[in-house]
């Protein structure tokens, strides 16, 4: 796709601009000393898998994450964290929403397997940020639900999924959450050995899944390390347990058959029977993909600086809505043979990524730290019909962030720093419903704490300038938001610390809500949005307690959420072009919710211990004239039983999920379904725990399941009975 001058220009400059910026905030190197005692585990050293008595949390319920601006701050009151070990239990899942579905407030979009989002407490697309290390992913996922992700699970490091008022550190795209990706391409630690090994492999039965990954890590010299990494993923049309259809479309599509068989249509009649009774598979959810990673890291004592590049490709099948025509202008129409077509839709996604990090140590005066990230990416994402080339986005961005921690030895703790972003959004074809658009965003931000004692005061804040705007149309809106975060913390009570954050916090309206207007392919839709869309605020309230109960762990959190203008894609029951009209609209709206996780050593004993894992998720939310907010995650439960031992770990859960019945017009119900899930890790080599063979049976009863919060729940339901093996290496 060419682009004009003017636009190479202007993300060139932003390229510069965003690095100069970086390179200029860097001060001369700190005298080379020990690498710091507090860092996360080195990225290709070798990964300490947890010993048998070291797998809770810690029992003062201190989180420990590397989000800059949040390590070991209560404003983490909603965070999660997942380690190499448990990504391995569902690295099967080729998408980062599908791989956290069974975290405490966590749903995902489930579109398809290739394409799949977390979703955070109700809240999806533009309101959760996807981050790698800090700063975004830079592909275009948030803006459609067809859009994926360009990260593959099986080469990331540690998972930190960042709920409540402090994620407002990451732009105002996170005004529901953040999920926090740790990967392997930039080295931060030497390894331990010279060369350094890990791989991972796994197949399964419901979707023929055959998958690898490897990386490798060589220390180059004394303070250099290369890295280099690899994956490939391929699957077939997955299986399903009944109808691929929803009980409602269902019987539409029996009534239209009827119909068409009483206007004597008997081959339209017997094409929505045979659409209606498709059961088995999910036809076109075939997905492939594979990735290249290489980076370099140099560690100079307790500084380190490193530099990768990536390439991330992928095609998926779009499974389209049975029954369901497509016609705009000439396609669609009578082909040859005097029949209409109705082309399978695919997704071709391409992206390059560029990304240089620092952490630089400042000695013992006001700051101890300046971090600095810089990720530019160059994104190409195709919507074929059948063969043909439909719809091409493109979009070329660069997001810059650098921070100054402050020294810690004192009763004042905390960071401050600066944020840029810039993206240009083109997008040619039949459906290029977005026109073509830039984006520049600068903010800046701080995040503090005060107290040594039982109560801790904590306070966070942002200020965001955005400009978005859409040439072809003429049209340019800036927006100037600002958020901020108050909490207080109590630890008077041993092992437990108790907490209250309140919060407002603003966000712009992106160039998709503003710009919309037309035909979408993939998400069968004729999107519409609205140019005079106004800042969408929300005040939060949220109170928690962590810790320890005796040898057990707990996490309770409590939430509400008040939005003024908040923004939402609702259908209105008009057709255009043969699609339903979506339209971005605007009204106040009430959210709250509950997440609780419970874990206790039921037995505890030198060799074995048996773990009793309790999570539970609630949301509701509701608009100001008293309907449901659109797709919801209802109610859900998991319950699971963990053995462990040396060798071996065998865990048995049984998730639960309520039927969802709160929804808006023109919305599906969903009912209540249960998945009973069973695993068995092995660790054969006594001398080496990083070496762990893996099968997993998911879904045993073969039930047919569908999220609530999934555009697609009507005809693409969870995936069957399945059966998976993997094996990781670690040398």
């Amino acid at each position: 796709m060419n682009r004009t001058t003017t636009r190479q220009a202007s993300s060139r400059l932003a390229l510069i601009a965003a690095l100069g910026a970086a390179a200029f905030a860097t001060p001369a190197l700190a005298e080379t000393g020990e690498s710091l005692a507090d860092a996360p585990p080195a990225e290709g050293g070798a990964q300490v898998e947890d010993d048998l008595h070291n797998r809770q949390s810690d029992p003062a319920g201190n989180i420990i994450v590397s989000a800059a601006g949040l390590k070991e701050l209560d404003l983490l009151a909603g965070t999660s964290v997942v380690e190499i070990r448990d990504i391995q239990r569902d690295a099967v899942n080729g998408q980062i929403g599908d791989l956290l579905a069974k975290i405490p407030g966590v749903s995902s979009t489930s579109f398809a397997p290739g394409s799949s989002r977390p979703v955070l407490r109700g809240q999806q697309g533009e309101r959760v940020r996807v981050l790698v290390d800090g700063v975004g992913t830079a592909d275009v996922s948030n803006t459609s639900v067809d859009h994926a992700t360009t990260i593959e699970p099986i080469t990331v490091e540690r998972i930190e999924v960042l709920r409540g008022p402090a994620v407002l550190l990451y732009g105002s795209q996170a005004i529901g959450g953040a999920v926090n990706v740790i990967d392997k391409r930039i080295p931060t630690r030497m390894p331990d050995h010279d060369i350094h090994l890990d791989a991972f492999a796994g197949v399964d039965s419901a979707a023929d899944l055959r998958t690898g990954a490897a990386s490798l890590d060589v220390a180059v010299s004394s303070n250099l390390v290369f890295h280099v990494d690899g994956s490939w993923r391929q699957t077939d049309d997955f299986d399903i347990g009944g109808f691929q259809v929803g009980q409602a479309l269902r019987e539409d599509l029996l009534a239209d058959a009827d119909e068409e068989e009483d206007e004597g249509e008997l081959e339209e009649a017997a094409e929505l029977r045979e659409a209606a009774n498709q059961r088995g598979t999910v036809p076109n959810s075939a997905m492939e993909s594979w990735t290249i990673n290489t980076g370099l890291g140099l560690i100079l004592g307790e500084s380190t600086f490193g530099a990768s590049l990536g390439w991330y490709d992928t095609t998926y099948g779009v499974p389209t809505r049975p029954g369901a025509g497509h016609h705009h202008g000439e396609e669609g129409a009578e082909e040859e043979g005097g029949e209409e077509g109705e082309e399978l839709v695919t997704i071709g996604l391409k992206q390059f990524r560029a990304d240089l990090k620092g952490d630089v140590f400042l000695g013992d005066g006001t700051f101890e730290r300046l971090k600095f990230r810089v990720g530019y990416s160059d994104y190409t994402h195709t919507e074929f019909e059948g063969a043909e080339v439909g719809t091409v986005f493109d979009s070329t961005s660069v997001e810059a962030r650098a921070e100054l921690v402050q020294n810690t030895g004192g009763a004042w703790r905390g960071s401050s720093g600066i944020q840029y972003l810039h993206r240009d959004f083109f997008a040619v074809g039949a459906e290029a419903y977005i026109p073509p658009n830039l984006t520049d965003q600068f903010a800046v931000f701080t995040l503090q704490e005060f107290g040594t004692g039982p109560i801790q005061i904590e306070a966070a804040g942002r200020a965001e300038f955005t400009k978005v705007e859409a040439q072809t149309l003429g049209i340019e809106r800036d927006f100037d938001t600002f958020s901020g975060a108050l909490g207080v913390v109590y630890e008077g009570i041993e092992g437990v610390r108790i907490g209250i954050n309140g919060s407002r916090a603003e966000r712009a309206p992106s160039a998709e809500e503003l710009f919309s207007d037309g035909p979408h392919i993939a998400t069968q839709a004729f999107e519409i949005g609205d140019a005079d869309l106004k800042t969408e605020n929300a005040w939060g309230l949220e109170a928690y307690a962590r810790g320890s109960i005796g040898k057990g762990t707990f996490s309770l959190t409590a939430y509400r959420q008040w939005f003024g203008n908040y923004i939402f894609l609702e259908e209105t029951g008009a057709e255009e072009d043969d699609l339903p009209v979506f339209q971005y609209l605007q009204q106040d709206a009430d959210f709250w919710g509950v997440e609780a996780e419970f874990n206790y050593p039921v037995i505890d004993t030198d060799g074995f211990r048996l773990l009793a894992d309790a999570r539970a998720s609630y949301v509701e939310a509701e608009l100001a004239d008293g309907t449901a907010v659109p797709r919801i995650p209802p109610l859900s439960l998991l319950g699971a039983l963990e053995a462990q031992t040396g060798a071996f770990d065998v865990r048995g859960e049984v998730q639960w999920f309520d039927k969802q019945d709160r929804v808006t017009t023109f919305e599906t119900p969903t009912d209540s379904f249960t998945l009973v899930n069973a695993l068995v890790a092995w660790r054969p080599l006594a001398d080496n725990q990083n070496v762990t063979l893996q099968i997993a049976a998911d879904n045993l009863f073969d039930v047919t399941g569908r999220r609530h919060a999934s555009f697609t729940k009507d005809f693409v339901p969870l995936m069957g009975r399945n059966f998976r093996a993997s094996v990781r290496l670690s040398f």
